[in-house]
């Protein structure tokens, strides 16, 4: 072995391990201080990419579910709403199948068209207020509701409107529907008897989309699950290997130093040949 004061080649290859360890070491901490094996491009440029495309998928997923909740929540207003015009529409019934009677007298008949009014001004007042977020399924005019169904925004699942407001082709009770004489009596219960089926046909299609839009909603959370437990897979670090890792690096790091300092002390050795 060649002894020089101007080339130690011990130290410069024991100063190459030392950098290599220091570099092996900062890596190990930085997996454990981000959880991440691949936390930057420069990591592993294809897993990354990989990743931020599932991440960008679960991101526009996150929009599905939301409008998917607004969807769920507007048809189970119109639902409530359309079950109470079901529940005024039987009370209607009632006055309105009293005042085919006969033998009332006027001041009775008077009475139960007042109550009929008021249960019919009570439909209008129900189905102008079933609104959530904007949207009413019920009134006339109404332009139904489309929520999302996928992530690229190419599918969605319409709701249609079921316009329930009186004078309407489901409640046909019209908007000055009276029981005042017999004849205005038959009439409004033949009226009040077809909105009636009309209207439970009308709830039980709301039932069904509401339905169809909570298992979708269901699905898409699914699927959400699904893809951040793939990046997980892709981009997360084993941090019980990387804690083992970094002690095993943390020892060598030690010894490189120490290795260098003893390769250091090499020049030194020439003075004694001149003693």
């Amino acid at each position: 072995m060649v002894m020089s004061v101007n080339t130690n080649v011990g130290a410069q290859v024991a100063l190459q391990n030392l950098n290599a360890t220091n570099a092996q070491l900062a890596i190990t901490q930085s997996r454990i201080n981000t959880g991440k094996s691949v936390s930057s491009a420069k990591d592993n440029g294809a897993i990354w990419a990989i990743a931020q495309g599932q991440r960008a998928e679960i991101g526009a997923l996150g929009a599905v579910k939301q409008s998917l909740d607004r969807g769920v929540a507007a048809v189970d207003v119109a639902l409530a709403a359309g079950e109470t015009v079901s529940d005024l529409l039987l009370q209607m019934k009632e006055k309105a199948l009293a005042a085919t009677d006969s033998s009332l007298k006027t001041a009775a008949r008077a009475a139960l068209n007042e109550d009929f009014k008021a249960l019919r001004d009570q439909i209008a007042s129900v189905t102008s207020n079933a609104e959530f977020n904007g949207v009413n399924l019920l009134t006339r005019s109404a332009p139904g509701f489309q929520a999302l169904a996928n992530a690229s925004g190419s599918a969605s699942i319409s709701v249609a409107a079921e316009v329930m407001a009186l004078s309407s082709t489901i409640v046909t009770v019209t908007t000055s529907e009276v029981i005042d004489t017999l004849t205005t009596a038959a009439d409004a219960l033949s009226a009040v008897e077809e909105s009636i089926d009309n209207v439970s046909g009308a709830l039980a299609r709301l039932g069904t989309m509401s339905k169809a839009l909570t298992t979708h909603t269901t699905f898409v959370g699914k699927l959400t699950d699904a893809l951040e437990a793939g990046v997980g897979n892709l981009v997360d670090a084993d941090l019980a290997k990387e804690s083992a890792k970094l002690q095993a690096l943390q020892t060598k790091q030690q010894l490189g130093v120490q290795a260098l300092s003893i390769a250091n002390q090499t020049p030194q050795l020439v003075l004694s040949l001149f003693r």
